[in-house]
């Protein structure tokens, strides 16, 4: 197999590095894992392209390159030029530090690469890790992933669909802020809603007078309903959503239809 890596915390994040364990664990011995990944950290930038700007492609080292731009030109740049002539089987993004749930999907640059991958016809699955008050720090932070991702992702592999009428399907896993022994189980979640928004602004007033806006984040995932994504990682279990780029809510349409007329 071979499999294709990109993030959005950037080519030196220890994530990555986790999920090039997970990657090596797929692929077998007899397997391929390249890594195109930011080479800055790209964290909110959600499916950005960079449309008006060229991005420039450094070669690391064997099967290593950084990219100026998002995690979904990372994508491009490995669908496109990189593994132009030998496509991947697997895309996996991630694993990002933090998790990707609820209206998070929206801004995730995470989400952002595997919707990318997906677009173009690929099997596809998104990575986080939930980081919390008793996460562990460095890469044990990761330990939930790196345990339980390679079981995931192979049964999603084996069984799960994949293509579908319309858009693709591609997968948002998230594993909890626990160690690998205390996740309570795997469930397939729906994506959650948050009660309040998830960001607001900050102003702080710089030395010369100008203003500028600290982002701040909202609450947390309390309150969320179970069997969301946001609720049930934030209760110990790894979630497993199925995520397409239909925006469509399809069961507004025929209303719509009628108050159109």
């Amino acid at each position: 197999m071979r499999i294709l890596i990109t993030n959005d915390d950037g080519i030196t994040a220890p994530g990555l590095k986790i999920a090039e364990a997970i990657a090596a664990e797929l692929a077998g011995p007899e397997g391929e894992v390249w890594v195109v990944a930011p080479a800055f950290e790209q964290s909110g930038v959600s499916h950005c392209v960079s449309y008006i700007r060229p991005m420039r492609l450094e070669k690391l080292e064997e099967r290593r390159f950084a990219v100026e731009g998002s995690p979904a030109d990372c994508v491009l740049a490995g669908l496109g030029e990189i593994l132009r002539d030998n496509p991947p089987d697997l895309v996996l993004s991630g694993v990002n530090r933090g998790h990707n749930v609820a209206e998070d999907t929206l801004y995730s640059g995470t989400i952002g690469g595997a919707l990318e991958a997906a677009l173009h016809g690929y099997r596809s699955v998104a990575l986080s890790q939930y980081y919390g008050p008793n996460s562990a720090h460095g890469l044990g932070a990761f330990e939930a992933a790196a345990e339980h991702a390679v079981p995931v992702i192979r049964r999603l592999l084996e069984k799960a669909p994949w293509q579908r009428e319309g858009y693709n399907l591609f997968y948002n896993v998230n594993f909890p802020a626990l160690p690998a022994a205390e996740v309570k189980g795997v469930r397939a979640t729906h994506q959650g809603s948050r009660l309040n928004p998830t960001f607001g602004v900050q102003p702080q007033r710089a030395p010369n007078g100008r203003l500028y806006l600290w982002l701040t984040h909202g609450e947390g995932n309390n309150g969320t309903a179970p069997g969301s994504d946001s609720h049930d990682c934030h209760a110990g279990h790894v979630t497993v959503t199925p995520l397409s780029a239909d925006l469509t809510v399809h069961e507004m349409v025929a209303p719509l239809a009628e108050l159109l007329q």
